[in-house]
């Protein structure tokens, strides 16, 4: 068992931090907001995500046979004793910038000098652009202590699987005697993740950074690609969803993230490939990832097809008609809104007269917070109420299992597109409903 203290208590540190826990590890978690820190002690995550309550509260649960072995606090000193410390805080966009910003990084490690020791470890997890450790690893030497770089590859929604099993464990570690400490250090971390079959990739500090943003730049290429063919399809007349299943049989493509629709969103695959190019630029390379301003051009204007339809639906105009927009969070099985799809078609319709009512299982009070402007409603029979037309923006399993008939009864004008391409439009239409999608005729 190792102690480990985890820096920075925001969605990839509060995972990781009970999941480090569940796996047996005496584990810290520190960070500046108060209100986080006392929503985590008492068990409640300050975010929607599928079994992390559950696994606070077994891991902080204090009785003579179960001691707790999980703490959060925001004394940096209490990291003191924690021989291995994660660097778990955001790399946001800078504004008015395509390139991370890495205050939060850069403040982590500070705060962690005073308390560092020979012999210990820090271990990044954060996104960052490439030469952040090596940079990184020259202010922490000093004391003793090492770097290793260790990306996450986390999906909000299945954010707790992917830490407690995860696909691969990739380490970047200097050379030599120290690089060998360190990846020793790691394993005793991952032992039962290791144990249970886990590949791990030992790497240098660079390969270590560039393969988080290289895995979500590839993911965003394939996303982009398949609404690429979709703006193609419906020029032609042809489904992007048949299209993608034939394409997808082919086992050196694939069927996954050939899912044409209202494109990505969310807090890191857009900042990511961003960071990614602005790097890349001053890297002097940026003529390798230039295809990536397409990627990202495409993503975008997905949102604006989606409100061409919207409004095609409603015979031309949104003045005067009511929108119901299912889905506000950028992903299902979770409540971030961060550069959400959904919410930017609804800011538009908005801003072009429409009425707009949003409804999301888990994201209104985000969505709120961020357009508060916009019309919401947590119950789906009501927020459907009197519709002109209805748009499935993000795919909740009780918006893909939606009713047409019984949707019909509560809705004005019987008009739907779905955003997602999950909904039969075979059963939709013959319930009578006018059925629109991206990329299918």
């Amino acid at each position: 068992m190792s102690t480990i203290s985890v820096i920075g208590c925001g969605y990839l540190g509060a995972v990781h931090a009970a999941a480090m826990a569940s796996l047996g590890h005496r584990v810290v978690g520190v960070d500046v907001d108060e209100a986080k820190i006392e929503s985590l002690s008492a068990a409640r995550a300050p975010f929607f995500e599928p079994g992390l309550e559950e696994l606070l509260a077994s891991a902080q649960s204090d009785d003579a046979d179960a001691p707790a072995v999980l703490t959060f606090t925001t004394d940096i000193a209490a990291a003191a004793e924690a021989t291995v410390h994660f660097v778990c805080v955001g790399t946001p966009q800078r504004r008015g910038e395509f390139a991370a910003d890495l205050t939060y990084v850069d403040a982590a490690v500070e705060s962690l000098l005073p308390v560092l020791k020979a012999g210990d470890l820090v271990v990044g997890k954060s996104t960052v652009p490439v030469g952040t450790a090596a940079r990184l690893a020259e202010l922490i030497r000093p004391t003793g202590a090492e770097l290793a770089w260790n990306p996450e590859f986390l999906r909000e929604g299945h954010a707790v699987e992917d830490t407690v099993t995860p696909d691969r464990l990739v380490y970047g570690v200097p050379e030599g005697a120290a690089g060998e400490q360190a990846t020793a250090a790691l394993d005793e971390v991952y032992a039962a993740t290791l144990a249970a079959g886990t590949p791990r990739l030992v790497a240098d500090y660079a390969t270590a950074e560039l393969v988080k943003t290289a895995a979500n730049s590839f993911l965003a290429t394939k996303i982009s690609f398949i609404n690429a063919m979709a703006e193609l399809c419906e020029a032609a007349g042809a489904d992007v969803t048949l299209l993608a299943d034939a394409i997808g049989m082919d086992d050196r493509i694939g069927r996954k993230f050939l899912n044409a629709g209202l494109g990505f969103g969310g807090g890191c695959l857009p900042k990511d490939i961003r960071a990614f190019m602005a790097r890349a630029g001053e890297l002097g390379a940026d003529q390798a990832v230039a295809f990536l301003r397409e990627i990202d051009s495409i993503n975008m204007r997905r949102r604006v097809r989606m409100v061409d339809l919207a409004r095609e639906v409603v015979h031309g105009s949104f003045i005067g008609k009511h929108i119901t927009i299912l889905g506000a969070a950028f992903k299902p099985d979770s409540d971030d809104v961060r550069d959400s799809p959904a919410l930017a078609v609804a800011g538009l319709i908005s801003l072009q007269g429409g009425t707009v009512t949003v409804t999301d299982p888990q994201a209104i009070d985000n969505a709120r917070r961020m357009f508060p402007d916009l019309g919401y409603e947590p119950d789906l029979d009501t927020a459907l109420r009197d519709a002109d037309a209805v748009l499935l923006l993000t795919e909740w399993p009780q918006y893909r299992q939606l009713e047409p008939e019984h949707a019909a009864d509560l809705v004005r004008g019987r008009a739907i597109v779905d955003g997602r391409n999950v909904l039969d439009p075979v059963q939709w239409r013959a319930a009578g409903w006018t059925y629109r999608a991206l990329g299918r005729p």
